[in-house]
């Protein structure tokens, strides 16, 4: 047998229970913007368009485009379609771009924790740091917000062995490192009880496609616009999440922020059609359903 992580059993889609998203809807759809801050002066990251040895101040500056102004053109133009925002934020920027948190904050937008700054990785900690700096983050993130944070994904999506269990401990709801393989939530098994897994997506997600794929910004805005089109379809059978994953310093820039709009304005004429929503939201309705129409782990 191959080594297993034993958090979840496999599971094929067409054999689960089926269930609705409210109002009827089968398709549920989300937006994510990822806020990055990383400390002067040190090797971490991927940088605009290669890996880059030593360290660059190019690539510093490139995430600080997003945090002055690429996060306020994807805030506005999110106003412009009233679209609600689900915000990955490492606590660094609260301190350094509090602006930029601010504007979203007074939006509604779902603040998510996302460590203290991508610099860190939590699959290099060890185990008490880990816990001290996801305690960090919590606490800092209810003083700012007013409100517990929710959701977790890990800087990088490099979660420790121990991330899950250290999330349950300190009362998360629900984490997006173990999303990346489906398209409905599940439950995780974690000590010293489950912990519910959001979908997140990597194929649609900016960073891989525009950065690592070289995809052209009109390339990235007809994949939202296809995977939309067959989500939807496909949801006849199956209720799905569909995720959009953008980071503010890649397609908050104006040249990708106009085919970002050409996308998002034709998600926007089915609206009727979807349930447009939070992750916070759809963990908790999830929660909401019958156990037996919930995936267990």
């Amino acid at each position: 047998m191959l080594a297993s992580h034993n958090r979840f059993k496999y599971s094929a889609l067409p054999s689960r229970a089926q269930f609705t998203w409210p109002e009827g809807k089968r398709l549920a759809l989300y937006v994510a913007t990822n806020i990055e801050h990383f400390p002067y002066g040190v090797q971490c990251g991927v940088d605009l368009d290669r890996q880059t040895q030593p360290w660059s101040q190019r690539s510093w500056l490139w995430r600080e485009y997003g945090n002055r102004i690429g996060g306020f053109r994807l805030i506005e133009l999110c106003d412009e379609l009233q679209i609600p925002m689900a915000v990955i934020a490492n606590t660094a920027n609260y301190d350094h771009c509090p602006e930029l948190i601010d504007a979203h904050r007074a939006r509604g937008d779902e603040l998510i924790a996302h460590g203290r700054s991508n610099a860190e990785r939590q699959i290099e900690m060890r185990v008490e740091d880990e816990r001290a700096m996801i305690r960090e983050v919590t606490e800092q993130m209810t003083d700012k917000d007013g409100v517990r944070p929710g959701g977790w994904l890990s800087p990088y999506l490099t979660p420790s062995e121990h991330t899950t269990d250290l999330l349950v401990e300190a009362g998360y709801e629900y984490v997006l490192d173990w999303g990346i393989c489906d398209e409905q939530p599940f439950w995780v098994n974690a000590s010293p009880k489950p912990i519910l897994s959001m979908p997140y997506p990597i194929e649609l997600n900016d960073q891989p496609a525009v950065v690592y794929r070289h995809n052209t910004a009109a390339e990235y805005a007809d994949m939202i616009i296809d995977n939309f089109d067959e989500m939807l379809k496909r949801s006849e059978a199956s209720p799905l999440v569909m995720t959009v994953s953008l980071h503010s310093f890649i397609m908050g820039q104006p040249y990708r922020v106009k085919q970002l709009r050409r996308a998002f304005e034709h998600i926007m004429r089915h609206r009727e059609d979807i349930w447009l929503t939070l992750p916070r939201d759809v963990a908790a309705y999830y929660k909401s359903l019958p156990i037996d129409q919930q995936l267990q782990p």
